[in-house]
């Protein structure tokens, strides 16, 4: 008999912090931002000014003191999550920045009044975001205090996602969509908080249910499928997310809510008869959807044939991909393409094709890599974390991460139908990047834990403290 152990986390053996690996990696990402917005002021404007510098020096202020509080609360956290975070938020600033300079110059040769530009707002919620990153890491000293709140949590997160719906459309409905709740100039879209309080509620429940789910009834073409009983909960999420798709028409809300359920009931019970279920329920879900929902009906035709009506609702999808062509390969260079003209929402749904354009494909391989490697350190930490709410809740967030990216990029190049949702950290919006922010701040709390050393030997801690080992024969 064998007992495996993680090395960096044996009693008596210092394991080092890595911030300083952190603030260097952190520096790196502001020097790349700021070069990029270089590029961007001296392609439209014609010259690099001093705003260049007060603008990353600004950006770099910001992140110094979110390093400062990871380095204070979190200190054995990953070193990679921070600046991946940096670095998709900074490009997603220069590209606003950008598009802003855009419509500033056209408003200008058009003699109409110069616009209010987006960017300086996005930064404002930048701040707002890293505030709400900070009370985070300070309140929720140890992830597993948020299991003991799971239902509540749970029911004030459907709570959110249902309120929108209840809303008469003037205070809740934009561009089809009734995902919003706007009062006095004022909006917010409650269902990127949501996610984060159900998620929360998922882990909790898989933890407290993950044996009884576990258990099989039959085998059936080589799988093993549960009990009857146990299907409730995936039929209940099911029913909810179908309930988002048809009250909110949010099609992209809908599929990642049920998208993260089924992978972390899989995650928890390691049985693939639970994606296969989840499979035919998604199916089962769109094709009712379709024959009943014509909002449905339109996203799929437009989807297999956008250029049949790129006149009106396939106008958006045509330009991207006209967009995406432009840029080819290695892309017209930062500040020498046309987003602007080809795409209204080329800062929010449509950002993923304003890289595309002006980065090219090697660009957008490289800002999806930046992704990668947040959701990478996502699941490091849910490997390494000791205690099974803490994986399933890491697993969770990681995951979702992975899976909005996936929608948005599979919509925007027709992979998939169009669903709406923004690209984290980069779109503009305040809601989705606040919400972010308190979803990365979970991440850096349980890599902590994961990355903590155990006690001392000779220390042995209480019994509500101690530490899982696998034991192998």
């Amino acid at each position: 008999m064998s007992v495996r152990t993680n090395p960096a986390l044996a009693a008596g053996r210092s394991m080092p912090t890595r911030r300083n690996t952190e603030l260097v990696m952190l520096l790196f990402a502001v020097l790349v931002v700021m070069a990029a917005q270089a590029i961007v002021d001296g392609t439209v404007r014609g010259s690099v000014g001093l705003d260049v510098v007060y603008y990353g020096a600004g950006f770099a202020g910001l992140w110094l003191i979110a390093h400062l509080v990871v380095r204070r609360f979190a200190r054995y956290a990953d070193p990679l999550i921070l600046p991946a975070v940096a670095l998709l938020n900074g490009l997603g600033l220069v590209l606003i920045a950008r598009l802003d300079l855009a419509a500033e110059l056209d408003a200008q040769s058009s003699g109409e009044p110069i616009p209010g530009g987006d960017a300086p707002l996005q930064l404002a919620w930048t701040l707002v975001g890293l505030v709400l990153f900070t009370a985070v890491l300070i309140l929720i000293r140890d992830h597993r205090v948020l299991a003991k709140y799971g239902y509540t949590l749970g029911a004030g997160g459907l709570l959110l996602l249902a309120l929108p719906a209840v809303l008469p459309s003037a205070l809740s409905e934009v561009n089809g969509a009734k995902i919003w709740i706007r009062v006095a100039g004022f909006s917010i879209q409650p269902g990127e908080f949501a996610k984060i309080a159900v998620l929360v509620f998922f882990a909790a429940y898989l933890v407290a249910k993950r044996d009884v789910l576990s258990l099989a009834s039959r085998r059936v073409l080589g799988l093993e499928l549960p009990r009857g009983r146990d299907l409730g909960p995936v039929l209940v999420v099911w029913l909810a997310s179908l309930g988002v798709l048809v009250f909110e028409k949010d099609l992209g809300s809908s599929l990642l809510l049920f998208g993260i359920f089924v992978v972390m009931l899989y995650i928890a019970t390691e049985r693939v008869s639970w994606l296969a279920i989840g499979l035919l329920l998604f199916s089962a879900g769109g094709f009712v959807a379709y024959q009943l929902f014509s909002h449905v009906r339109v996203r799929v035709q437009v989807w297999l044939d956008p250029f049949a009506y790129r006149n009106e609702e396939g106008f958006q999808i045509v330009q991207s991909l006209l967009g995406l062509g432009t840029g080819g390969m290695f892309g017209t260079g930062l500040g020498s393409g046309r987003p602007d003209s080809l795409n209204i929402y080329a800062k929010t749904d449509f950002i993923v094709t304003t890289i595309g354009e002006e980065l090219g494909l090697f660009g957008l391989v490289a800002v999806l890599m930046l992704y990668l490697t947040l959701v990478e350190r996502g699941f490091r930490a849910a490997l390494l974390v000791r205690d099974t709410f803490g994986k399933l809740l890491a697993a969770g967030l990681a995951f979702s991460v992975a899976l909005q990216v996936f929608v948005v990029v599979g919509g925007v190049t027709r992979l998939i139908p169009l669903t709406g949702l923004t690209t984290p950290f980069v779109s503009y919006g305040g809601s989705s990047l606040v919400a972010n922010f308190a979803l990365v701040a979970l991440l850096v709390r349980i890599s902590d834990a994961a990355r903590r050393p155990a006690a001392p030997i000779g220390a042995p801690a209480p019994l509500a403290e101690a530490k899982t080992e696998i034991v192998t024969r």
